[in-house]
């Protein structure tokens, strides 16, 4: 099953030369200067190459992250922070304010910001992945497992890294609480879109797929209602994407809890959940115009012809068919 995730852009950072002169003295000094800039660069240059993969993705974030630790932490492994840590001075964009910079002179913003762009290529990789028409098995838990990762990657900046800046976040911008959140419940709801599909594709019971839609329903209103009070201006598009998710897996639950109506003979019940899964399919197909329709950071698409939505609408109109005509059948045999 092909699915569509909205995606923000990747932050952006102005170069950083790492030449510390009168500082860093000594051949070995040097080294990891020149080897904490090419790596820095490598690691921004795989954020956009379509060929990289996993893989080289962890390799070469493993190889600036272990060298930046020296200007995180102290040598001796104390609590004590490393005598680096306020030597260079970082700027990095934000993925929903554009190319407005935000500047710390700490390399603990540096950490977070260059793993923040970690996280979301692994979203933006999932994406790429799970869009593709006849999506494989392998490829399918690819997508969730690289979810999976970037929502721990999210969660761990929220939780262990965020709170040592010494300069706090601003509202609004990607190292807010809120926007984290948002982040992590979002990996979380698209990692169960393809639970889901592996489900329909199982032919698992209509029942547990219902469920599972609803859970996912609630996991998109969460994430919605996590961002509610930022400025609409920069947030209008991505809640579009979180309401008409909501809706897209309400719909689906009450198609699958009609389906499970319908399997017990309990037809006017079941045309009654497939009536609201009309309603709120057809609420899910407005708000697919309005994304289109909405400025603001993330692609410019129409997710209404897109083959995921597409299909929902067809299994909608066809069981409460099917409904109609089973409760059209037990009336004329009474």
């Amino acid at each position: 099953m092909t699915h569509w995730f909205h995606r923000n852009p990747l932050k952006a950072t102005a170069p950083v030369s790492f030449n510390y002169y009168g500082v860093a003295a000594g051949p070995p000094a040097s080294k990891i200067c020149n080897d904490l800039r090419s790596s820095r660069a490598r690691l921004l240059e795989l954020f956009t190459d379509l060929s990289c993969n996993p893989e080289m993705m962890k390799n070469a974030a493993d190889s600036y992250f272990s060298l930046l630790q020296g200007f995180t932490n102290s040598l001796d492994e104390s609590t004590q922070e490393s005598k680096l840590r306020y030597i260079q001075n970082f700027k990095w964009t934000d993925t929903l304010q554009g190319q407005v910079p935000s500047a710390q002179q700490d390399a603990v913003f540096e950490l977070i910001s260059m793993a923040f762009n970690v996280a979301l290529w692994y979203t933006k990789y999932a994406s790429r992945l799970a869009g593709k028409e006849n999506i494989t098995e392998d490829e399918a838990k690819e997508v969730h497992r690289s979810l999976k990762i970037a929502a721990g990657i999210f969660k761990h900046l929220k939780e262990s890294h965020i709170p040592k800046l010494i300069t706090p976040a601003e509202k609004g911008r990607d190292l807010e609480a809120r926007l984290i959140e948002a982040y992590i419940i979002q990996c979380q709801a698209e990692a169960q879109e393809v639970t889901i599909a592996r489900a329909i594709e199982l032919k698992h019971a209509p029942a547990l797929i219902a469920a599972l839609a609803y859970e996912t329903a609630n996991f998109y209103q969460k994430a919605d209602h996590t961002l509610s009070s930022l400025e609409p201006a920069y947030s209008a598009k991505w809640r579009k994407y979180l309401h008409l998710k909501m809706c897209f897996y309400t719909a689906y639950a009450y198609c699958y809890y009609g389906q499970t109506l319908l399997a017990s003979d309990k037809c006017g019940e079941a045309i009654r959940s497939l009536q609201e899964a009309e309603k709120f399919y057809a609420k899910a197909e407005a708000l697919c115009k309005e994304y289109g329709e909405t400025k603001g950071p993330g692609p410019t698409v129409k997710p209404s012809g897109h083959l995921f939505f597409r299909k929902l609408g067809n299994l909608v109109k066809n069981t409460l068919e099917k409904c109609q005509r089973e409760n059209g059948f037990i009336a004329c045999t009474f």
